[in-house]
C-alpha cells in the first residue's frame, strides 16, 4: 500500500481527496499545524507541518511515496488588504519552498509531486481564449502569485515527477464556491453579478479528485494541466441552472460592478473577470470527466 501525503488536507478539497485516495487503496498522511485537533482513521493519519515555525514530522516524510500540495491561505476568505495579500503569497511561495526542501532532504521514497495552482495565472479573456497551458501569464496580483507558486517547486525535479494543476472554480456541496452561488437562490433571489456574462471555468469536486488520482497513477504525466470542465459557463447561466434545479420562482437581482467593487475592493476583479480555459490537454492524456456540463454538476450537487 502506497502512502501519499497531502498538505492542506483538512480543507474542502483535501478532505474529498483524502477519502478518494483511501477508497482507491492508498494510505494518507495529512500534514497540518493542528495535529491534536484531528482524529486519525484506519488509513488516514495526521503529521506536523508548520511553515511559520519551520517545524515538521520528519518520520512522516520518510514514509511518503508521493505528495499532493494544496496548502495556501484562502483567496476569497478575506478582503485583500496589504497584509492579506502578503499572507496569500507567502503561504504558497514560501510554503512550497519549505516543502520542497523537506522532501529533498527527508523523503527518499517520494517519487511524485503534485501541486495546486490556479487559472488566475491567465488573467481575463483577451481574444485568444480559451487559454491553454502554453498561454503567457497575466500581470496582476493573482497571476503573479501563481507564477511564483509554480516556480517555487522547480527544484523538485529531477528527483521527482512534477505535475501542476491550475484549478478552476471548484464546485461541491459542502464548501467551495457552490454554496455562495446557491444559497441566495434557495430564498428566491438570483444574483446576477455585473452583467452576468463573465465566463466561469469550473470543475466538479469529484472530477478534480479523480484528476489528481489519475495524475498519481499515470507515471508518464508531467508538467502543467488545466483542471477545468469541458464546458465553461457564464455566471448568469450558472445561476439560471441552479434556479431551474431548485424549482420555484427565482427573481433575478442585478448586482452592479460598482457595488461589488465597493464591497469587495480589489478582490472584485476575480468575481467580475471572464476566464475561458481549455481542458483539452488532460483529456488528450486520457482523463474522462464524470461531469462535463454545468447541468450535470448542479444536478449531482443538489440531489
Amino acid at each position: 500500500m502506497q502512502t501519499i501525503g497531502i498538505t492542506g488536507g483538512t480543507g474542502f478539497i483535501g478532505h474529498h481527496l483524502a477519502n478518494h485516495l483511501v477508497s482507491n487503496g492508498y494510505k494518507v498522511i495529512i500534514f497540518t499545524r493542528d495535529v491534536a485537533g484531528h482524529t486519525p482513521g484506519q488509513f488516514i493519519d495526521y503529521a506536523l507541518w508548520d511553515t511559520g515555525s519551520k517545524a515538521a514530522d520528519i518520520n512522516a516524510f520518510k514514509q511518503l511515496d508521493g505528495i499532493i500540495h494544496l496548502a495556501g491561505a484562502g483567496i476569497a476568505d478575506k478582503r485583500w488588504t496589504k497584509d492579506r495579500k502578503k499572507e496569500i503569497r507567502d503561504s504558497r511561495v514560501d510554503g512550497t519552498q519549505y516543502l520542497v526542501r523537506l522532501l529533498k532532504e527527508h523523503a527518499p521514497g517520494c517519487k511524485t509531486f503534485i501541486s495546486a495552482s490556479a487559472i488566475g495565472y491567465y488573467g481575463p479573456d483577451n481574444g485568444n481564449s480559451p487559454f491553454t497551458e502554453t498561454a503567457p501569464h497575466y500581470n496582476d496580483f493573482l497571476s503573479n502569485v501563481c507564477v511564483q507558486w509554480e516556480q517555487a517547486s522547480n527544484d523538485i525535479e529531477p528527483e521527482m515527477r512534477r505535475v501542476i494543476f491550475r484549478f478552476g472554480i471548484v464546485l461541491g456541496k459542502e464548501s467551495g464556491a457552490f454554496p455562495q452561488f446557491a444559497n441566495p437562490v434557495k430564498w428566491g433571489v438570483m444574483p446576477v453579478l455585473g452583467g452576468g456574462q463573465q465566463v466561469i471555468s469550473w470543475i466538479h469536486i469529484a472530477d478534480l479528485t479523480g484528476m489528481i488520482l489519475f495524475a498519481l497513477q499515470q507515471n508518464e504525466l508531467t508538467g502543467v494541466y488545466n483542471a477545468v470542465a469541458p464546458q465553461p459557463v457564464s455566471q448568469k447561466a450558472m445561476m439560471q441552472t441552479i434556479g431551474h434545479s431548485l424549482g420555484g420562482i427565482r427573481i433575478p437581482v442585478p448586482v452592479p460592478a460598482a457595488a461589488l467593487k465597493l464591497a469587495m475592493g480589489e478582490m472584485s476583479i476575480e468575481v467580475l473577470k471572464s476566464a475561458t480555459v481549455s481542458c483539452q490537454k488532460i483529456v488528450a492524456a486520457g482523463f474522462n470527466f464524470q461531469y462535463s456540463s454545468i447541468e450535470q454538476a448542479v444536478a449531482d450537487i443538489l440531489k
